[in-house]
């Protein structure tokens, strides 16, 4: 694309942003928001208050108006026009005169009072979330642009320092046009609007009320603690208590950090900030287990109030703000938190229970940003194996599919990744938006991925700005072309579209092109902001070298300098917290972005995948039309901005955007082959032997349990290596659903030895179990630790990576987990696949039946304490089989110990056994006597510790040596992994003789952990491990017990 052509597309982006500001103006202002065909203002629905899709962000503040500022203020930045003014500084500075007029300048004082209201002193009850986005938000970026912490090329405010009644402190006097004198005015009505919000928050559970009303508080939300004081609450007399709706969700609550710590840091105030950190930590507090968090939760009890989650509505921004806080908190300090306390029992009081320090930094959020992400990686992303990269929605508590459509609101993902420096994922998703608007000229509100059409009948477009920001941010960060072709397509099928006389509508149906009257105030905020900025290469902001970042309601904020010019101190940097076990070991890197293919311009229009988003989007089956109408044929005589472009349809379907010149496409282009997931089912029919019934399939913490195999009908699926999973063997297969019930990737199917044993033999080529050869768990008992006091204690299982657990940890309440615990950390799946199952589920989900052959909970009031300790078998010329013996029993399932005592109850404590002739050496009366021999690993190599025991003979007693276990105190791989010990050459005596009876060895990691156990074991057994393989290949997730 030409400089002439980017040149040209800026500028019909900027005429866009004025046909709809200058009629907003003209024939709704100073109300909400422009019925763009009717030519009316928008305003409240005061008849029907239920209408919340209309009143939650028209709080009868001129919202439209508040949210253009700062799209004029980058307006400004535009070319000159030559020989006059400029047209956007005048437009900025006459429309913060003219908010000013309206509402008044913030003050006590009669130049408070404004001819509409004093400040915001409105009856209007409002969401909380989109009156800090849009209104908070829009004022505060606003400010920032006047008094010149955001760059305004050509604009200098000269300065002369006056005194502010808030802070005390010094602020700009800024000298306008027609007499005006800027000091701040649009801050205090920031302040005034915000606090207004602040009896939200009065609430148990750090999360915000969703809605306030500006003027009375909250009298609607009697259980708020603030309405149970009986002298100051705002409740009436008989309240329904049930009247107001209380739940919020995760974005509502979770997305105002940015614009609250502005606030604060500019005047130094810190109520906002940490009213909207804590809100954010509430939320993430409530995660899963799998770091999943939900969309709806009950901002008074604290509870999700719907099991799905996604990327899309009621999450999306709380994604955003994690990530986007990292970066704008990078430069800054800790607040001070010190700052004007109002006086008790005020709607706007708070008796401040501050956020701690480490949960203040940016380190503490980009670390959110790391789990989430990884998170939504493992459960939420499916790969090109399915057709094409996309998202899905699924359970919270399993990451299993639930629903498979995207709406409007996910597609600021991709913009997001690339922000962060996923690109390639970046890349890819936004390949399929990009087809899909290709196929709508707009984006549906929701669309589904399998059935290939609108979901639910969701195909209105109102003018989001999503798409468009993505594609944005992902041109930033490859400065490929073809962005801008997208960008040009977008800009195309708007004004083709949407255009009215009186500004710009939304699509009721993006199918038929049915418009809507209404202009929302995010049609002017961002969309229009974000094709400006996308054509306008050399934009200060796109240039700036500095921790700003967009809002996600599109406005620029950052902490001005004199506030935020210091760095976090190093003791803040060490107090970072270790990464997760989702997130790879390496430190992220902004990856360059990738280099076209010679010959090409574009990297994007060269990928092999494109025909795959197109494939997935079937774009590929639409007809092309003949003819298209556009309102703007009537408009385009006496208007140059509108071309013949504007108004043709798409003809060709083959590439996208239907802007794209064919010199961009490389002229050999080839796609690669769609991939195929391979899928079979095996299905058990019923015998006489078999229980068939509703109790035969039960949910447990970590999966599913299968009572009984008749009738059951296993899903299969092939898995492949992801980020999350990198150790996955490409031939993997994993039952993803049980008689159509789904699971997540980290859930897993258990059977029991005995139900499994009328179907599961060497015979069977479908269904076949095999020992592993590498790993097994030996299980301990040990001495409770008041009777022996003198040993090291029980270690705790709390640890993220403890390699042992506790039976006694399991609770009875419910069936916490039916498996050996040591399964649970980064168990070893058979050698030839490792796979580390990065978390377990904390909560049990409800039981889809109660089986009738479950047995019930123990008796006994104290079990002996029992640990799983995952151990690793020898390679090598000296290894030893183990002896043939019965296994051990894991817990039931109620996570109990099964069984009686443990086989072998002669322990032996050593160390390392590398010396026969010092005082330590072992007696050679010990594996005489002695069924365990427990050695610490080092000093010497395996084979010499092994040499160095004394001879034996294994029929001169029944309790001879029966199994050597080397504790290793090293991490040998990753996640807690072992290497198997080598061991070279044949056993030998300490003569050299060979050894008759060469003695079984394992080695076991934990350090001084598992040491501390084996010490105060009373008896040890072995439970070795089984998996199953299907058609020759593994099933990574069933689990014989």
């Amino acid at each position: 694309m030409t400089d002439g052509q980017i040149k040209d597309l800026r500028q019909e982006a900027e005429h866009m942003f004025y046909h709809g500001y200058d009629n907003y103006m003209k024939y709704a202002f100073p109300e909400d928001e422009l019925k763009p065909i009717s030519c009316r203002p928008l305003t409240r629905d005061r008849q029907n208050p239920g209408h919340i899709e209309l009143n939650d962000p028209l709080g009868n503040y001129s919202v439209t108006l508040i949210d253009s500022l700062s799209t004029l203020a980058i307006l400004v930045s535009a070319s000159p026009v030559s020989g006059g003014s400029n047209k956007a500084l005048r437009y900025f500075q006459e429309g913060v005169i003219a908010l000013v007029d309206q509402y008044g300048d913030g003050t006590s004082g009669d130049s408070g009072k404004g001819r509409r209201a004093r400040g915001f002193d409105v009856d209007s009850k409002v969401q909380v979330f989109e009156t800090v986005i849009r209104g908070v938000g829009g004022l505060l970026s606003a400010h920032l642009f006047a008094i010149g912490e955001l760059p305004i090329r050509g604009y200098d405010p000269r300065k002369d320092f006056v005194s502010d009644s808030i802070q005390q402190e010094k602020v700009a006097s800024i000298q306008w046009s027609q007499g005006f004198i800027y000091n701040g005015q649009l801050l205090r009505l920031a302040t005034d609007l915000a606090k207004r919000l602040l009896p939200a928050f009065h609430s148990t559970t750090g999360l915000p009320y969703p809605r306030v009303n500006l003027r009375e508080g909250v009298p609607f939300y009697v259980n708020s603690p603030f309405n149970q004081n009986a002298e100051t609450g705002q409740c009436q007399v008989n309240q329904n208590p049930t009247a107001e709706l209380t739940e919020t969700c995760s974005a509502g609550a979770g997305s105002l950090v940015l614009e609250f710590t502005t606030l604060s840091r500019l005047t130094g105030d810190p109520r906002f900030e940490q009213l909207a950190k804590r809100a954010f930590w509430a939320v993430w507090d409530r995660k899963s287990s799998i770091d999943l968090v939900g969309s709806g939760i009950d901002a008074e009890s604290g509870l999700w109030t719907s099991g799905y989650t996604g990327i899309g509505a009621g999450i999306d921004s709380f994604y955003e703000y994690a990530a986007k806080a990292s970066i704008f908190l990078s430069s800054s300090p800790l607040p001070n938190q010190k700052g004007p306390v109002p006086e008790h029992g005020t709607p706007t009081s708070f008796n401040l229970n501050l956020v701690s320090e480490e949960h203040q930094t940016a380190e503490a959020f980009a670390q959110v940003w790391d789990e989430t992400h990884a998170a939504i990686y493992r459960h939420l992303y499916r790969g090109d194996t399915y057709i094409h990269p996309h998202y899905v929605q699924a359970d919270l508590y399993t990451g299993a599919s639930r629903a498979f459509w995207q709406d409007s609101l996910s597609v600021f993902y991709p913009g997001l990744l690339a922000m962060m420096g996923h690109l390639e994922e970046a890349t890819s998703t936004h390949l399929l938006a990009t087809a899909l608007w290709t196929r709508y000229s707009a984006l549906p509100e929701r669309w589904s991925t399998s059935s290939g059409n609108i979901e639910s009948g969701l195909g209105w477009w109102g003018g989001r700005p999503e798409f468009i920001e993505s594609t944005y941010h992902l041109y930033r960060a490859t400065r490929d072309p073809w962005y801008l072709h997208v960008g040009e397509m977008v800009l195309r099928d708007i004004k083709r579209r949407c255009w009215t006389k009186c500004g710009w509508s939304g699509l009721q149906d993006v199918r038929s092109g049915d418009r809507n009257d209404r202009m929302e105030s995010f049609f002017l905020g961002e969309t229009t902001k974000y094709l400006f900025l996308l054509f306008d290469l050399d934009h200060p902001l796109n240039n700036l070298d500095a921790p700003f970042v967009f809002s996600t309601e599109g406005h620029p904020l950052i902490i001005p300098r004199h506030i935020g010019n210091q760095s976090i101190s190093s003791q803040l940097r060490k107090s970072r917290k270790p990464r997760s076990r989702l997130i790879r070991p390496e430190e992220p890197t902004c990856p360059l972005p990738p280099a076209p293919l010679p010959f090409s311009i574009s990297s994007t229009a060269a990928r092999e995948d494109v025909f795959h988003a197109a494939n997935l989007a079937r774009l590929h089956l639409m007809p092309t039309p003949n003819s298209l109408e556009s309102p703007l044929v009537e408009y385009s005589s006496d208007h140059p901005s509108i071309s013949i472009s504007d108004v043709r349809s798409p003809s060709n379907y083959t590439y996208f955007p239907w802007t794209l010149p064919t010199e961009l496409i490389p002229h050999n282009a080839t796609s690669s082959k769609i991939s195929i997931r391979h899928t079979f089912d095996i299905t058990f029919p019923a015998t006489p032997n078999m229980i068939v019934g509703p109790g035969f399939l039960q949910r447990v913490a970590s999966g599913i349990l299968i009572n009984s195999m008749g009738g059951v009908r296993l899903g299969m699926i092939q898995d492949v290596p992801s980020e999350a999973s990198e150790s996955t063997h490409i031939n993997d297969y994993r039952v993803h659903a049980v008689n159509n019930i789904l699971l997540g990737k980290d859930e897993r199917i258990f059977i029991a030895k005995d139900t499994a044993s009328n179907v599961v033999n060497p015979l069977d080529p479908n269904f076949t179990r095999i020992r592993d050869q590498a790993m097994l768990d030996l299980v301990v008992d040990t001495a409770p630790p008041e009777s022996d006091t003198d040993h090291t204690p029980i270690i705790s299982t709390d640890q993220p990576n403890a390699t042992i657990m506790d039976a006694q940890c399991s609770t009875t309440d419910s069936p916490s987990s039916i498996l050996d615990p040591s399964l649970s950390n980064n168990a070893d799946l058979p050698s030839n696949m490792r796979q580390a199952f990065n978390s377990l589920l904390q909560q049990v989900a409800s039981l889809i039946t109660v089986p009738a052959s479950a047995p019930p909970p123990p008796s006994q009031q104290t079990p002996t304490p029992r640990s799983y300790i995952a151990a690793v078998m020898p390679v090598g010329a000296g290894v030893a089989p183990l002896p043939d013996v019965d296994d051990a029993l894991g817990p039931d399932i109620h996570g109990q110990p099964q069984g009686g005592p443990l086989l072998w109850r002669s322990i032996y404590i050593a160390d390392e056994n590398c010396d026969t002739t010092s005082p330590t050496k072992l007696p050679p009366t010990v594996p005489r006597n002695h069924e365990i021999l427990v050695l610490k690993r080092g000093h010497c190599s395996f084979d010499e510790k092994l040499r160095n025991i004394p001879t034996f003979s294994p029929s001169s007693s029944p309790h001879s040596l029966k199994l050597v276990i080397v504790v290793s105190f090293e991490d040998d791989g990753p996640e807690g992994m072992l290497i198997r010990p080598l061991l070279e050459v044949p056993q030998t005596t300490a003569s050299g003789l060979p050894r008759h009876w060469p003695v079984p060895m394992v080695m076991v990691g934990g350090g001084e952990e598992t040491w501390g156990v084996l010490k105060r074991a009373v008896g040890v057994g072995v439970k070795r491990r089984y998996s199953v393989q299907a058609q020759g290949v593994p099933i990574s997730n069933l689990v014989i017990l």
